[in-house]
């Protein structure tokens, strides 16, 4: 056991008059009283329990279907071992509409078909995954055949100041609903690594396993965010949390209740990167600040407003921009339709461009092709690159090839580690545009399969026998 070391600091002299000093009784009976309850008594009853859980086919082992081992290691006459198991994970959700409608962590529900929802009154409900949002790391459930329940009012993250009180309030460990209390520890936390949105509320409200998916709320027992994630080097809370802000969760449940599957945002169509102190001395700017446009896509929206490669952009609407996540999340924030302001920098002078917010186009379409056969793609889903795409995957960087949208269980991509996201470039040196160019260049069988496919901004090509 580690040693623990403790700092105390004794005053002799002091030492009267401070221990009457510890004595002394509130000066009025409210003082005594004073308590987080009426905040918590409002803000609880909207706070839920999220059960997930799947069904997963286990690998049978071939030994078990001899008697002799089954002899030895268990097993009945059926061959042994089970033929499928249960994941399950368990989190913490936000009921954010009366009609029955729960916000919880994406990250809580991946992979899982079959999601329960308890109340704090112990009521259970069966929900619908509405709508899932890897991006933010949220999702949307709703609750079948509930309604007029307690649902918890939306605040408004960007009021928030460090130093404010707020409440954090959750399943931690599965052992029940709990409240913690803390402090606004810092804001606009961004290349954390948890989402492409990172943009978030850090706190010392205790934050366990089992939070995921819970409140973050304000002394008016307002949602200002949604808590997401820990630093901890234990696995338990260390007072260093994250919530996502409320102002993404709005947009991700406006989604949700308009009847959409996946969230539709503004498209910038520029290829941005954040100011490091070299490129600031560069440019002349007094400090590192701001998204620097790094590539610009022809009639995107950021083409039209006349941004060009170079500039700097600054502020969204007037919203100061420290980097690039800040800048995604400002826009990720807006609604379709009109425009927003983005202040820019451009060889030392400062100027407006009016960005129309409209979401990017899926052109070419996606034309989803599962691979057959026997090549190294076989269970993979790929479709076309398109800004659509690209914005869906962030693939700012690739302008050709096919994406994996996803990988079948117990597959052969499965097993050569072939990745949703990956973007796959050539086959035996055979450009791949589109995916009939894949579906063809992986017909029949080859003696080897040379492979060169995109990962993050890693392109790597590899040899597989065939």
């Amino acid at each position: 056991m580690p040693r623990m070391i403790v700092a105390l600091a004794v005053c002799l002299s002091a030492g009267p008059v401070l221990a009457q000093a510890q004595r002394v009784a509130p000066p009025a009976r409210a003082e005594v009283q004073f308590s987080f309850a009426p905040v918590v008594r409002k803000a609880m009853p909207a706070v839920v329990n999220v059960y997930a859980s799947r069904v997963e086919q286990v690998a049978r082992n071939p030994f078990m279907d001899d008697p002799f081992f089954r002899q030895f290691f268990g097993g009945g006459a059926g061959g042994g071992q089970p033929r499928e198991q249960t994941a399950r994970s368990l989190g913490s959700g936000v009921i954010v509409d009366a009609a029955g409608f729960v916000v919880t962590n994406h990250h809580v529900i991946e992979g899982m078909t079959d999601v329960k929802v308890a109340l704090s009154d112990k009521r259970e409900f069966d929900a619908e995954i509405v709508l899932r949002d890897p991006r933010t790391d949220l999702a949307v459930l709703r609750l079948k055949g509930a309604s007029n329940l307690a649902a918890l009012e939306l605040g408004d993250s960007d009021t928030l100041e460090v130093g404010d009180l707020v409440l954090a309030i959750g399943n931690p460990f599965g052992v029940g609903q709990t409240v913690t209390q803390g402090i606004v520890s810092a804001l606009a936390r961004t290349q954390v690594g948890i989402t492409d949105f990172g943009f978030f509320i850090q706190t010392d409200a205790a934050i366990n396993p089992g939070n995921s998916g819970g409140a973050l709320v304000d002394m008016n027992s307002r949602l200002v965010g949604i808590n997401s994630a820990i630093y901890s080097r234990s696995g338990g809370s260390i007072g260093i949390g994250f919530a996502i802000p409320v102002n993404m969760v709005r947009v991700v449940t406006a989604a949700a209740k308009g009847g959409g599957k996946q969230v539709r945002r503004p498209w910038l169509g520029a290829t941005l990167q954040s100011v490091s102190r070299e490129i600031a001395d560069s440019l002349g700017l007094e400090r590192p600040t701001g998204a620097l446009v790094a590539d610009v896509l022809d009639k995107s929206p950021a083409a039209e407003a006349g941004i060009k490669r170079g500039d700097v952009i600054v502020n969204v609407d007037g919203q100061a921009i420290d980097d690039v996540e800040a800048f995604g999340f400002r826009l990720g924030t807006k609604l379709l339709g009109g425009t927003a302001s983005l202040g820019l920098l451009r060889s030392g002078s400062g100027l407006v461009a009016p960005l129309k917010l409209v979401a990017a186009p899926e052109t070419p379409p996606r034309q989803s092709v599962k691979i057959a056969g026997q090549s190294p793609f076989s269970g993979a889903t790929v479709v076309n690159i398109s800004p659509a795409v690209s914005e869906e995957f962030s693939l700012e960087t690739y302008r050709a090839g096919v994406v994996v949208a996803d990988v079948a269980d117990g597959s052969i991509a499965q097993r050569l580690q072939v990745q949703k996201g990956d973007v796959v470039l050539e086959v035996n040196d055979a450009k791949i545009a589109r995916t009939g160019d894949l579906e063809r260049a992986t017909q029949g069988r080859k003696p080897f399969w040379k492979l060169t496919i995109g990962r993050g901004a890693q392109v790597f090509t590899t040899v597989v026998n065939g």
